[in-house]
């Protein structure tokens, strides 16, 4: 039987009420045994629950009647209550792979494990998902679901995942459909590999699979420069990029005209790379894809136009710098200028990746030091939050803020998207500083 250890005990929460402490270990609810958080969940969503406990002197029962939705305050040692589920794919263009040796060894870990796709937004392949466990998907309606699709050729998809005879992948996504599952889906575009009419009968193929099938994502594939001995991809041309539109926008026409919505949504660098104009904000509708670089542009053009930008375009405008990506640097120059002349916006090329690497979320320490050190950066530096890992400070090389301020001299704050205007003004506390 699992015997799930308990990290931390919310105070003044139910299991703090019942003197549960750090330590012990949650063995059952209701006399069932708990795989992972799925069943914790889904066992602690009742009002009437038998707890049972192992601590220090023994095991102990506890009776808990509550509200449907409140919590127990179980802080386990690990979110998922169980070992993370890695990859088993090969994928032809899996950036893990692409990783230069020496960094973090959590960057080098593949997850694929459909809990956090479910919990966090990861997108999943469902390769490594058994029938049992699918079977456990559809029974416990997780969703909404993320799942890389990339083809819906099976032998398209098995060559980009690597799974030699093929990957089907509709026959799983019709049966999400069946049990009413929301999922989102994205789909990688290789030049030469899924692109053209691969692509136009994917788009097709997902078509079919709505209203459960909310959105999916076109982006196009990301190549650093450590490719030696993997398949040899190539970027995207501009010419091509536009014929990615075309076929995207054709498809986007349809779907409008059958269900009002676009279904389909591009990233941000198919049309910068193929230097089109951005669709306006409206088109990405509810910005279901946001974390996949689509709508980014038009999702910070609209934060622009917020109260808090106009009602201090009189204020005394700092004097700072923005660090940036090459591929954003141009738009964030443009909105800079709008509410603070005194601001210099620097495009900081990705050395570390490779120059085909142009977005700002994997811009490193490394290369804002190295490429900013002598600039005139004013009293501050201003980067994108993406650039550092989630919930701790430091960048893809390692390199943390604080090392870049007493490398730069000024101090370093990162700011997300919908405070960047108000940062510029020097109006706000940024969300994270050295």
């Amino acid at each position: 039987m699992p015997r799930h250890r308990i990290r931390e005990v919310v105070p003044g929460s139910i299991a703090d009420e019942l003197g549960v402490a750090a330590g012990d270990r949650l063995l059952s609810v209701n006399n069932r045994p708990i795989a992972d958080v799925m069943d914790y969940e889904q066992l602690c969503s009742g009002t009437v629950l038998e707890l049972r406990f192992e601590g220090e002197g023994g095991e102990y029962w506890a009776d808990v009647e509550k509200y449907e939705a409140e919590r127990l305050g179980l802080v386990f040692d690990t979110p998922l209550m169980s070992p993370q589920r890695s990859c088993a794919n090969r994928c032809v263009f899996c950036f893990v792979d692409q990783l230069p040796p020496g960094l973090r060894p959590s960057l080098y870990f593949k997850d694929d494990d459909w809990r956090l796709s479910m919990m966090t937004g990861n997108y999943i392949t469902l390769t490594n998902v058994g029938e049992a466990e699918f079977a456990r998907i559809l029974r416990l309606r997780a969703g909404p679901l993320y799942i890389s699709v990339h083809a819906t050729d099976q032998h398209v998809r098995g060559f980009m995942l690597g799974q030699g005879g093929g990957a089907p992948v509709m026959e799983r996504l019709r049966a999400l459909r069946r049990a009413n599952i929301p999922f989102h889906m994205q789909i990688v575009v290789c030049p030469g590999v899924n692109d053209g009419q691969v692509l136009d009968e994917t788009l097709f193929d997902l078509e079919t699979l709505r209203p459960c099938a909310r959105s999916v994502a076109v982006v196009p594939v990301g190549l650093t420069r450590f490719r030696e001995g993997l398949y040899p991809l190539r970027p995207f041309t501009a010419d091509e990029a536009g014929r990615v539109i075309g076929l995207v926008e054709a498809r986007q026409e349809r779907c409008r005209a059958e269900t009002g919505g676009s279904f389909a949504f591009l990233a941000d660098e198919f049309y910068l790379k193929a230097g089109r104009p951005l669709p306006p904000a409206a088109h990405y509708e509810d910005f279901a894809q946001l974390e996949n670089g689509v709508g980014m542009i038009a999702w910070l053009y609209r934060s622009f136009g917020e109260s808090s930008c106009k009602a201090n375009e009189n204020a005394s405008a700092p004097k700072l710098s923005v660090a940036t990506g090459v591929l954003a640097a141009p738009v964030i120059e443009e909105l800079a200028n709008r509410v603070n002349p005194n601001a210099a916006v620097y495009a900081v090329k990705n050395r570390f990746f490779g120059e085909n690497i142009t977005v700002a979320g994997l811009v490193t320490g490394g290369d804002v030091i190295a490429q900013l050190k002598g600039r005139d950066l004013g009293d501050r530096l201003l980067i994108p939050e993406s650039m550092l890992r989630c919930g701790e400070p430091v960048f893809l090389d390692g390199v943390t803020p604080g090392e870049v301020q007493a490398a730069l001299g000024v101090p370093v704050r990162a700011v997300g998207t919908d405070s960047l205007c108000a940062a510029l003004l020097g109006i706000i506390e940024e969300h994270q500083e050295a």
